[in-house]
């Protein structure tokens, strides 16, 4: 195997991954004055001219590198390696680096300390993390705060504190979501507030148990200074005992959970009300779905432990623009709107969709399935949707489940989403239904980088339509 012509340096880094997050990285670590190799398994002309991009930089890269262990024995040993979220915690070689003391890291934990002193609120959760995270963003941001959003949405939070180191620029806080992958990769992040939106079975393929997913996620919020969590998500209720502070929320009414917990948000004669009374209207966000109302309750958690006053908040919130790829209303046609919900990559989201918006739908699903239980979604397909258009690699799977339900709307199957749109908007027009929603349920990597990408390609192809 070629040696890469990389000199042994007493502060080396290998970054593995040619994603957003691992050039991140790689860029980060370089100006912090580190020797960087990037390894990168595959090849083709656009990784070419990342990696010369990089190159440029003067960050050795490497095409073709298989992440194995005898990838590794023929470099010099480094003195940490810096994994993307998308490689696998326990993977044979990184164990096998571990054994060696080569300290192994995620994108996230560089960040973390190149931006030490500044306060950072981590958000996750199953659902509702990328919605709480642009919220919390928009209100510090119109409460006149700098408080730039990271991690797994918008910027990686490498880019963000190498931007930072070059500009000299100080944030009031970071607002960084945070993945169960990065969390897991990058234990010594504790955030000065944390918040924990929903916990239902996701990326059991990857941790295993919901028990190491729930422990994962629980991580977090343990290292936090403040914690905020979703009284009306059932398991975190179910785990309320166990916590010896925390700062709960609930959209109902304060009694509704008194016999497990006090919550210290909750909504009376639709007012958000605290302990002192209330403090901002309960419609002032104009999202559908209970579920929207946790999320403004979680950012108004926020926002009081930041200074905001309640009164700045709702101002805020009337004027929030929604965020793309989850119930993004993309166009009204022929009285049919057409809403982008490519975020829903599991059962559990897409549910909530279902239940957030006016039937009947004609709802586009279909992707790269992932493990889970599919009994809501199914049931609210039943009570909403009057035909479902499968598509992708997981459209006959999709297909069997709605069978085995005894589903009894119309069923069409698609190769791709260009044919499932034009079958939408057929169905759509034939069934007189109201609304046609892409909320897939899956994970889009059987034909898509990522959600986003997924999503953007819907837009593009309902804006197209004649």
């Amino acid at each position: 195997m070629e040696t890469i012509p990389v000199q042994s340096h007493p502060s080396s880094a290998v970054v593995v991954g040619l994603g957003r997050s691992g050039k991140g990285a790689a860029r980060l670590m370089r100006a912090l004055g580190h020797s960087v190799l990037l390894l990168e398994s595959r090849s083709g002309e656009g990784l070419e001219r990342e990696a010369a991009r990089l190159r440029g930089e003067d960050i050795v890269v490497r095409l073709d590198a298989p992440l194995q262990a005898e990838t590794f024995a023929a470099l010099p040993q480094p003195d940490t390696v810096i994994v993307s979220p998308g490689i696998r915690w326990d993977h044979p070689a990184l164990e096998a680096l571990r054994q060696q003391g080569v300290r192994v890291q995620g994108e996230i934990s560089p960040a973390w300390q190149a931006m030490e002193g500044i306060p950072w609120i981590g958000i996750t959760g199953t659902n509702g993390k990328t919605t709480v995270t642009h919220l919390v963003h928009h209100l510090l941001c119109q409460g006149g705060l700098d408080a730039p959003l990271c991690g797994n949405v918008g910027f990686s939070a490498a880019e963000l504190a190498l931007d930072c180191l070059g500009s000299g620029r100080r944030p009031d806080w970071l607002v960084v979501e945070l993945s169960s992958y990065q969390i897991e990769a990058s234990p010594e992040v504790a955030p000065r507030i944390g918040v924990w939106t929903t916990l239902t079975p996701d990326h059991l393929e990857r941790h295993g148990t919901l028990d190491r997913y729930r422990a994962i996620k629980r991580s977090l919020l343990e290292a936090s200074g403040i914690r905020i969590l979703n009284a009306d998500d059932a398991d975190l209720r179910a785990h309320a005992a166990s916590w010896d502070q925390a700062f709960w929320i609930t959209a109902g009414p304060r009694h509704i959970h008194a016999d497990i917990l006090s919550p210290a948000l909750w909504v009376e004669e639709g007012m958000v009300q605290g302990s002192a009374g209330p403090l901002l209207r309960a419609d002032c966000l104009a999202m559908p779905g209970e579920h929207n109302r946790q999320n403004l309750l979680m950012a108004v958690a926020v926002g009081l432990q930041a200074g905001l006053a309640p009164a700045v908040m709702e101002t805020a919130f009337r004027c929030f623009p929604g965020v793309p790829h989850r119930l993004e209303r993309i166009r009204e046609q022929a009285g049919i709107t057409w809403v982008n919900d490519s975020k829903a990559t599991n059962y559990d989201a897409a549910e909530v969709a279902l239940k957030a918006l006016p039937g009947p739908l004609v709802v586009l699903a279909g992707g790269q399935a992932k493990e889970g239980d599919a009994r809501g979604w199914l049931r609210e397909l039943h009570r909403q949707a009057a035909a479902v258009v499968l598509f992708g690699e997981a459209r006959q799977a999709f297909a069997d489940l709605l069978a085995g339900d005894g589903y009894g709307g119309i069923v069409a199957s698609c190769d791709a989403l260009d044919e499932a749109v034009r079958t939408a908007q057929e169905l759509a027009l034939q069934l007189a239904c109201r609304c046609v929603l892409l909320s897939p349920a899956c994970a889009s990597f059987d034909q898509y980088s990522n959600f986003e990408a997924r999503g953007d390609h819907f837009r593009e192809l309902v804006e197209a339509l004649p």
